[in-house]
């Protein structure tokens, strides 16, 4: 299956599918630390999904520009409707493959990956963050949340029974092919984004993570 075409058959159920498996822990955990947002100029969201991040955006830094890409025209149709009619012109809403997009140098003082990493293997992770990394300004932020293996005992068994349902899940719906988790953390730690503050909920299964860029050097 195509997967732009799977999550467009998702996007109008989406919220739905979240809240009966989670509740309202994943979107807390998205927005937990948007609050970061209020003084970036220009923001880069990046598979937002149906809008409500973008939405929550707008508000929380009413003088940014913001980019919002994601791999669905259903999921960004939805994210379209949720815009405020003043909101609009400072948007770009853009259907692109983001590990394939040619992202404009030396932009974004902020990008946010809510359970979007997720979606790929380590490789692909580690040559995104290789790949997005000029886009970003010094000391951007990266607002970061995602799901994790807790370190032991019955929560780290419990996640991975869900984290196999939730593959499972997708692999039907939308084709998607990776069947664990991706170490982007790790992989963020090691580009050299350096860790600023960490939430975490249902035993460290959902982590909501701020990350700052450190200068690097022009010679890099």
């Amino acid at each position: 299956m195509n997967i732009s075409r799977g999550y467009d058959q998702l996007s109008h159920i989406y919220r739905l599918v979240e809240f009966i498996a989670f509740g309202r822990a994943l979107e807390r955990a998205r927005f937990h630390h948007f609050s970061q947002l209020r003084d970036c100029k220009r923001i880069l969201l990046l598979g937002d999904g149906d809008g409500r991040g973008l939405a929550l955006a707008c508000r929380v830094a009413p003088h940014a520009r913001i980019d919002s890409i994601d791999f669905s025209a259903g999921m960004l149709a939805r994210a379209a409707r949720r815009l405020r009619p003043e909101d609009r012109a400072r948007v770009t809403l853009r259907q692109a493959d983001a590990l394939a997009f040619n992202f404009p140098a030396d932009t974004y003082d902020a990008v946010t990956t809510f359970f979007f990493l997720d979606c790929f293997s380590g490789e692909q992770v580690r040559a995104f963050i290789d790949h997005l990394r000029p886009a970003l300004k010094s000391n951007a932020l990266w607002l970061y949340a995602d799901f994790a293996l807790p370190p032991s005992g019955v929560l780290r068994l419990r996640a991975r029974v869900w984290l196999a349902l939730m593959h499972a899940f997708f692999r039907w719906q939308t084709g998607l092919a990776v069947r664990a988790l991706p170490p982007a953390k790790n992989l963020l730690h090691a580009a050299g984004f350096r860790l600023q503050t960490e939430t975490s909920w249902q035993g460290r299964f959902i982590l909501s993570t701020v990350f700052t860029q450190t200068k690097v050097s022009p010679n890099r």
